[in-house]
């Protein structure tokens, strides 16, 4: 009976380990799950809905505050700002030339500062609109979203799936590995959304349309040529004679040997 009992504790002890590790993997999985759940509906918003020319004037605007935000802090003085790393990533970003003179630097204040960039972002994306067509341009603007939205997700599942493998080490460091697990998640999450915005808006300020001539139908299905039966000479076909009497089998070979030709040169 005690060995029957002490089978029993063992037993219970294992399937609440087991328990334990199932309900672990299951909210290590919800992490996932919650973040796939937000792609997904990003992604059907992109490809379904009729926001994305709104949605994108909000993320170039998004872009400008935080560019401001590292390079002319909020309640700071002018003098304080980088000017230069500002124009080199605005420059970068939007794939526009941006100076001192057309900014209004230094007598230009932090609104008013946001508002001339913004300004000619939006300038830029006009004309960008104008050269390629509104049509095209949506087109575009969807494609160019999607592609940075799946090159981006396929690189964070397989980041996540580092970071699952390793995070079982924090526990040595007297933290709990699930909620570092939830904390990284989020940050590498919220860093990937963050660099799908900025991709999409370079690239397509940055995407150039090459529009090919049509050509007219004759040079696409050329003209038929009549048949000829020459060979494809010009010339009338001409009937071959022979200059040299023909030999027949039974003569003698003109070679000299006093065979009759089927026996010699005729084999």
């Amino acid at each position: 009976r005690m060995v029957t009992r002490a089978i029993e504790n063992a037993q219970k002890r294992v399937e609440s380990h087991n328990f334990d590790i199932r309900k672990q993997l299951l909210e290590y999985d919800d992490v996932m799950n919650k973040q796939r759940t937000v792609i997904y509906n990003r992604r059907r918003e992109v490809l379904f809905g009729e926001q994305v020319k709104e949605d994108l004037k909000e993320i170039r605007e998004e872009q400008v505050d935080e560019i401001l935000g590292i390079y002319c802090a909020e309640g700071s003085y002018p003098e304080e700002w980088d000017t230069d790393g500002l124009l080199e990533t605005l420059s970068h970003q939007f794939n526009l030339t941006f100076t001192k003179d057309t900014l209004g630097f230094p007598s230009i204040g932090r609104e008013a500062l946001k508002e001339a960039i913004v300004r000619q972002v939006e300038e830029a994306y006009s004309r960008k609109e104008a050269e390629v067509g509104s049509e095209l341009l949506r087109h575009l603007e969807r494609q160019i979203f999607l592609r940075m939205i799946d090159t981006h997700w396929k690189d964070h599942l397989l980041a996540m799936d580092y970071l699952k493998e390793g995070i079982g080490l924090r526990g040595y460091g007297q933290k709990d590995p699930l909620s570092e697990y939830k904390r990284e998640g989020f940050e590498m999450f919220s860093a990937m959304i963050e660099r799908i915005k900025r991709d999409t808006i370079e690239h397509l300020l940055r995407v150039q349309v090459m529009r090919e001539e049509k050509k007219p139908i004759a040079a696409v299905f050329p003209k038929a040529q009549e048949m000829q039966l020459n060979r494809g000479d010009s010339a009338p076909a001409r009937t071959v004679q022979r200059s040299e009497k023909k030999i027949g089998r039974n003569d003698l070979c003109n070679c000299g040997s006093g065979k009759k030709y089927k026996k010699c040169h005729g084999r």
